[in-house]
């Protein structure tokens, strides 16, 4: 008999929690099935009720909690965790890096195959809560009324927020001012199940240390009926707006912005900075999300690099400069790559707000960069990579390994494919040194981490 038909829907047990999974549910086994149960830590004994049932595992709701765990915290609204904004807001703070800790770990044994790793204890944060500088907060018509918040897990069912946990006081606020804005002038929230409406979502930035905020409006159609009375509502109770900006998406899709943007006030960016130095952020933008931490993140991967006058630098998915600008002060030569020709324009202004003078970018494949440079004689001391969760193209490692940097440091926001990139660069001929993880994002699953391999002699 399979085992997941002894246990059958809307069944209810008294189970212990033995693990957590990498998304931080907790796991029970009933005779050797595994179930897994939201806001659930290792240790508790719980009365579930079986929610759905697959062919190898299942899912379950709580009941009855019968005895917690130490490390357990009241959650303020369980609909942090529901919604997935703040999955591990059940657990304390120590408790979330310990777990993240463990999650490397494991990872590097796991896939990257390596028998023993010295993982350190995960940098976090002194404040955790109120940490984001940036909000993409869905729009729908909820009991007749265009609503703000967040979609409960697995659905597109919307769930009215006001009070985000994670994001910058002053950008839920910015949200509420501007969803209130939009029901004073009748602006239809989207409908996503026939195309229809207009308003899908309210993006809001800000500069952490310039206080500079931004509010993007994506809306379905290219015309927004008295748009200027709008801005001028927005402007008059927020005063840090500096720009505001509405991008239009017609497509049917779960992303969000669309091709188009046309500015409605003021700039077309706003400006923060990053250890000492200014950036421009766009609409379209990828800027680290937690200010402090990317501060920390960076210099982390600075201070591995232990760098010298004389060094030439590589960063191999440099965005628009963050890494690369940040240390071009340290270093003779550093050169940026990134496949995004808006990022590298980004680049290029960013580092003319600086006036850097010894910093290259260009547009293209991170692996046909390091080709190119190759060709043209340029030898890196230190190749720096900080790759999307997908991690490196195996072209890439391969082309990193002829290049024969002494040092690579590799910034990640996913264990997984570090881990298995770190293996074909230690089969390549790079020695693992050092592991250090990074909480970004507390209350969540994600951690990034920064890795120094060196190069072994031969």
């Amino acid at each position: 008999m399979d085992k997941q038909t002894m246990v059958k829907k809307n069944q209810v047990y008294t189970v212990t929690i033995e693990d957590l999974t990498y998304e931080g549910m907790g796991v029970a086994k009933i005779d050797g099935y595994p179930l897994f149960i939201e806001n659930t830590l290792p240790g508790e004994e719980v009365e579930i009720q079986v929610l759905k049932v697959g062919k190898h595992f299942g899912f379950a709701k709580v009941k009855e909690m019968k005895k917690r765990a130490a490390n357990r915290v009241d959650v303020a609204d369980l609909m942090l965790i529901r919604t997935g904004i703040a999955p591990l807001a059940h657990m304390t703070y120590a408790a979330q890096l310990a777990f993240k800790q463990q999650q490397v770990e494991s990872n590097f044994h796991r896939i990257g195959r390596f028998e023993t790793v010295d993982v350190l204890p995960v940098i976090g944060m002194d404040e955790p809560t109120h940490y984001r500088n940036k909000a993409q907060i869905p729009v729908r018509q909820v009991n007749g009324e265009l609503a703000t918040g967040f979609f409960r897990k697995n659905s597109h069912d919307l769930v009215p927020m006001e009070d985000f946990f994670i994001q910058e006081k002053e950008i839920d606020e910015a949200v509420k001012v501007v969803r209130d804005v939009m029901r004073r002038f009748g602006v239809k929230a989207y409908n996503e199940s026939d195309n229809t409406g207009n308003l899908r979502h309210i993006i809001v930035r800000k500069g952490h240390y310039s206080q500079e905020m931004m509010i993007v409006l994506v809306t379905r159609k290219a015309k927004l009926f008295r748009n200027k009375e709008i801005v001028e509502h927005i402007i008059d109770q927020l005063p840090h707006v500096v720009s505001i900006i509405q991008n239009i998406n017609p497509d049917k899709t779960n992303v969000i912005l669309g091709k188009e943007s046309v500015v409605l006030y003021g700039k077309n960016h706003i400006t923060d900075q990053l250890l000492g130095k200014t950036y421009q952020i766009s609409d379209h933008s990828f800027y680290q999300v937690n200010s402090l931490q990317a501060e920390v993140l960076y210099q982390t991967a600075m201070d591995f690099a232990e760098l010298k006058p004389t060094d030439v630098v590589i960063d191999a998915y440099c965005g628009i400069g963050t890494i690369a600008l940040s240390l071009a002060d340290q270093v003779k030569q550093v050169y940026g790559a990134e496949v995004v020709p808006q990022a590298i324009e980004d680049a290029k202004i960013n580092a003319e707000l600086n006036q850097i003078h010894n910093a290259t970018f260009v547009v293209g494949k991170a692996e046909d960069a390091l080709v190119e440079w190759k060709k043209e004689g340029v030898q890196a001391d230190v190749l720096i990579v900080d790759p999307p969760r997908k991690g490196l193209a195996p072209e890439f490692v391969e082309a990193a390994i002829e290049a024969a940097p002494k040092k690579v440091i590799y910034v990640s926001c996913n264990p997984a494919t570090l881990a298995r990139d770190c293996r074909l660069f230690v089969d390549g001929g790079y020695q693992l040194e050092k592991v250090q993880p990074v909480d970004l994002f507390p209350y969540t699953a994600h951690v990034e981490s920064v890795v120094l391999m060196s190069r072994r002699e031969k």
